[in-house]
């Protein structure tokens, strides 16, 4: 192997958005993708957060675009779709890791407005983003999608109900979504449970935990990374441990 063929970047020329990108686990990946070559664009609220994670970008010789908007507001999303197809053409990878974790508690005392939040963030924007970003997915050469869930979506647990219940409909939405797409186009989709790990949501969930038994949100990351450059096929789920 050549030296130029030994230190290429594999996803050199690539175009990634993730969302959920100013901390934890989308701040992870944003910075895994973007040392694998990709040109990351950076989706979250926080404008300042965003740009320490650009900055991180930066100092290891990446790319990335910030773009900080609320998924939430009404045609952000769409708005974003836009912008992003007037200075690309594709989009080949797009990770879904933004979340909102409402309070733990019992079912019957969910309040409506994080409920209502969860559902917003985890569920509703999760059909925007899919539904904006469609044609750009579809023209990559082999577009991909990863979605990140929780194991409470598929098997209930007491006390987050509210939780769950948003991200059971999550993952339905992905599963759909990539059996419609997977004829039609080189388009994969696939869902990656993190499994515990070290996250300002784990934190909140978990308080008395001590942060340093469970794996960074780096490894979570590389795996992402080393999924996206791999030939999954829709459907593909996977935690990691």
């Amino acid at each position: 192997m050549s030296d130029t063929q030994s230190t290429a970047k594999p996803l050199e020329g690539k175009t990634a958005l993730v969302t959920g990108a100013s901390r934890g686990i989308g701040a992870a990946t944003a910075l895994a993708l973007a040392e694998a070559g990709a040109h990351v664009i950076l989706v979250a609220r926080k404008v300042k957060a965003l740009e320490e994670v650009e900055d991180r970008i930066h100092a290891i010789g990446g790319t990335s675009t910030i773009a900080p908007i609320d998924l939430t507001e009404q045609d952000a999303v769409t708005r974003l779709a836009g912008a992003i197809a007037g200075r690309w053409e594709t989009l080949d990878m797009m990770v879904i890791s933004a979340a909102y974790l409402p309070q733990l508690t019992p079912l019957s005392q969910i309040d409506p407005k994080e409920f209502n939040q969860a559902i917003m963030t985890n569920v509703v924007a999760t059909q925007a983003l899919l539904a904006a970003f469609d044609q750009l997915l579809r023209r990559a050469e082999a577009g991909r999608i990863i979605g990140l869930t929780s194991s409470v979506g598929a098997a209930p647990r007491s006390f987050w109900g509210a939780y769950g219940s948003t991200k059971a409909a999550f993952e339905n939405l992905l599963d759909t979504y990539g059996a419609e797409v997977e004829k039609l186009s080189p388009l994969r989709v696939a869902i990656l449970d993190p499994g515990a790990t070290r996250t300002e949501m784990r934190a909140r969930a978990y308080p008395g935990e001590n942060p340093e038994t469970v794996k960074p949100p780096e490894k979570v990351a590389q795996r992402i990374a080393a999924l996206l450059q791999e030939d999954f096929k829709t459907g593909h789920r996977e935690r990691v441990e």
